[in-house]
């Protein structure tokens, strides 16, 4: 099953867009002068923001290796952000040829890109929906075109609830979603944290706002109450890093100080 050929779509760059930013610390080429701006900003204050865009990336594979592994063959993936691969779709149906990938993204520049996101294997299927992150009942009203909410699905938001305040209704959005998911299914999650240098968070935060955007950086205890209701797989709500790196290739960073992410997997009784 493929999606429909992208349409025609405005792009705003006169101010930076989260998407664009992770795309420039991964080394892609679909961001803005703008985008690289605030990303050089962000790192005058932590050097290594491009570490951080990678160490989550390779979280991301190695949850989606580890989920299709365990007999997860359905995945939906909010926050998609730029195509960078390898993709999701293309690790889970590395295991799971038969996998089925929704992916759900409302910047612009990534419905730009989305024939990039659907090349699936014929036994699989792709697709992508452009929709707002908290709007969750057109995403899963859209995602049960093509995934089966009667078996389990892996529902990831990765490096996106850290754009979501808590006045947002961030914790509302995540049970929603979970609610709908039916027994065997897991959620996925990772974000940004301030918990190892409170003064530069503070000021990332702010610099985010003078932008009219939101960057909710959240604690360890604040971020595993996401998962509450479920059985956190081992190792638990961990430091990404630290998330089953047998699983995958490691990351190699400068320095020994912790990279600032948390991330967990937690499977839905």
């Amino acid at each position: 099953m493929t999606g429909q050929a992208p349409r025609a779509v405005e792009i705003d760059t006169s101010k930076p867009h989260p998407a664009r930013m992770y795309d420039w610390f991964l080394g892609g080429k679909d961001n803005y002068p703008v985008d690289e701006q605030m990303a050089q900003q962000l790192l005058a204050l932590d050097s290594r923001g491009r570490d951080m865009a990678r160490v989550n990336r390779a979280f991301m594979h190695r949850a989606t290796r580890w989920l299709a592994e365990n007999g997860i063959r359905q995945f939906l993936d909010i926050g998609t952000g730029i195509p960078t691969e390898p993709n999701l779709h293309q690790i889970a149906q590395r295991t799971a040829p038969d996998a089925r990938i929704v992916y759900c993204d409302n910047d612009p520049i990534v419905l730009a890109h989305a024939a990039a996101l659907l090349r699936s294997t014929p036994q699989g299927a792709t697709e992508y929906i452009q929709a707002d992150a908290r709007k969750p009942a057109v995403i899963l009203e859209q995602a049960g075109r093509v995934l089966d909410f009667g078996k389990p699905i892996a529902l990831s938001l990765l490096a996106l609830l850290h754009f979501l305040d808590d006045e947002d209704g961030a914790a509302e959005l995540v049970d929603r979603l979970v609610e709908r998911l039916p027994s065997g299914s897991y959620l996925v999650l990772s974000q940004t944290t301030g918990d190892f240098d409170p003064e530069g968070a503070a000021k990332a935060s702010a610099m985010y706002k003078a932008r009219g955007m939101t960057l909710r950086l959240r604690s360890q205890a604040e971020f595993t109450t996401f998962f509450h209701g479920l059985e956190l797989v081992e190792p638990g709500v961990s430091l990404s890093a630290d998330w089953h790196p047998e699983l995958g290739e490691a990351v190699d960073v400068p320095g020994d100080g912790p990279i600032p992410g948390y991330a967990g997997v937690a499977r839905k009784a």
